[in-house]
């Protein structure tokens, strides 16, 4: 655990030395390694511990344990399985605040933001519990009187489960539930700015009594990444690649993952439209604006990341929209009870949304409100908003990834729902509007996974996570979620 000064002087908001571990977890033991590498809280830049920096070899040694876990695991009844993800849910629910401020210190979001995230990543646990004694198969009528044809469900095998920094918690249940619950064994590579959360779910999963070998985790530095990546891809005991990032990566773990023709899920970048109609309640709207935008300061992959606003009621929008910026976004320490926009993640972050902004000033967008780095750090932003804005502007082709929201005037549905589709990805898209008839249009038009109808937050468990396009491959949560790692097997028993 951390060293005793650095915890001191945190004072309250001291990590909870129970759950905080530095090795990776390999066949149920946490192992240390030569060299480690520092994680940072965002707000502070301060270190808050050196966690062991896994490579192939680590990587190699996880992806063995799974698959010697994987047959015992796998042939457990359902309902046993289901009992120890159940466990394992229950004591995320009784750790909520010390995972919560596991998050927040590594992460920077807001501790409210991150209890959330804590139930919500638990809900992931509950929700496959339940689903893994409801993983059916199938009899058909065969064509033949002395035949019958039966369909089973089995396991895929040892699952690669890459994650991302913005989620560290609930991107990692949304995965591992549906494989534990399908008789699958993991192994998870924690984004290396959050190595922390995975660690700590590691330490309950050893409570539940997840047995060992069945969740690994092998946290790395930036600078082993890609070498651990390729591991984890092309390992031909690995069957099954997750991923949640960004599409260039997802792009290089696909080339990788073809060597061995490996089942694959990704969940990549997102550009989400939201689509402000004539017709729409405007109060409504800005809520679910600032809902959207601003959760996480901008930095997740639903997060809305181009608004269009029909020209009757645009300037109504806009003047509410930063009036409602103004009076209930507070940028400060995840920590502080008043905060709402924590840090970015890093420095490199910040910079993504001043070169937005500089480019959009640039070709004549004009800042209503925020605009610049804030006083109180070099990784916390200001929470903005631009008008006068057109699709030639990089932070509308591009995912900004921060607390940007820029805002296009448009004149037709039909204008609207083209300039939302131009896009090469499609994981979410939005839009507020009170005709039925028009509803139906665009929830059908609109070239995206998931659509929010008068509704700026859609995540839950029961429904499907996922984009088309470039955003990604396969669906994850829901009942969907399961079959991703699941084979199916046809067994035709003759002779009868």
């Amino acid at each position: 655990p951390l060293p005793g000064r650095a915890a001191a002087r945190r004072g309250s908001w001291a990590l909870p030395a129970a759950l905080v571990r530095r090795g990776g977890l390999v066949g149920g033991r946490w192992v240390e390694t030569a060299a480690a590498f520092p994680v940072q809280d965002p707000a502070s830049g301060e270190e808050l511990g050196r966690v062991a920096d896994c490579g192939p070899a680590e990587a190699r040694e996880a992806v063995r344990a799974a698959h010697q876990a994987g047959a015992a695991w796998g042939r457990l009844p359902a309902k046993e399985r289901s009992l120890r993800l159940r466990r394992w849910y229950e004591l995320m629910v009784e750790n909520k605040e010390e995972l919560a401020r596991i998050i927040t210190a590594e992460n920077g979001k807001p501790l409210k933001e991150a209890q959330g995230e804590v139930l919500y990543s638990a809900s992931f646990l509950e929700w496959f519990a339940e689903e893994a004694r409801r993983v059916y198969g199938d009899v058909i009528p065969a064509s033949a009187k002395d035949r019958r044809i039966l369909v089973l469900k089995q396991p895929v095998g040892v699952a690669a489960v890459i994650t991302p920094w913005n989620f560290p918690s609930a991107m990692i249940t949304r995965k591992v539930g549906a494989a534990l619950a399908a008789g699958c064994t993991v192994v998870v590579k924690p984004a290396e700015d959050t190595p922390l959360s995975a660690l700590a779910l590691g330490e309950l999963a050893n409570q539940a009594g997840i047995p060992a070998g069945v969740y690994n985790v092998v946290p790395c530095s930036r600078q082993q990444t890609p070498a651990v990546g390729e591991v984890l891809c092309t390992d031909p005991l690995v069957a099954k690649i997750s991923f949640t990032g960004s599409t260039a990566t997802g792009k290089i773990l696909l080339k990788h993952a073809a060597g061995t023709v490996k089942r694959v899920s990704m969940e990549l970048g997102g550009h989400a439209p939201f689509i402000v109609f004539d017709s729409a309640n405007v109060d409504r709207a800005v809520a679910g604006a600032l809902a959207s935008k601003y959760r996480n300061s901008g930095q997740t992959c639903v997060c809305t990341n181009r608004f269009l606003v029909q020209k009757g009621i645009h300037d109504q929008f806009v003047e509410k929209f930063a009036k409602a910026i103004e009076r209930e976004l507070h940028v400060g320490s995840g920590f502080d009870p008043k905060t709402t926009q924590g840090p970015l993640i890093n420095e490199k972050a910040v910079e993504k949304v001043e070169r937005h902004i500089k480019d959009a000033l640039s070709q004549g967008a004009s800042v209503v409100t925020g605009g610049k780095r804030h006083s109180l750090g070099r990784n916390f932003f200001e929470p903005t908003l631009l008008r006068n804005v057109t699709t030639k502007m990089l932070c509308t082709q591009e995912e900004t990834f921060g607390p940007l929201a820029p805002v296009i005037k448009f004149d037709t549905e039909a204008e609207a729902v083209a300039i939302a589709n131009a896009a090469n990805v499609g994981l979410a898209g939005y839009f507020y509007s009170q005709d039925p008839a028009q509803i139906w249009r665009v929830a059908e038009q609109l070239e995206v996974g998931m659509v929010g109808v008068n509704e700026g937050i859609v995540s839950s468990v029961e429904s499907p996570f996922g984009g088309v396009k470039q955003s990604g491959l396969g669906r994850e949560g829901s009942k969907y979620g399961i079959d991703e790692y699941l084979e199916i097997k046809y067994v035709c028993f003759g002779g009868l």
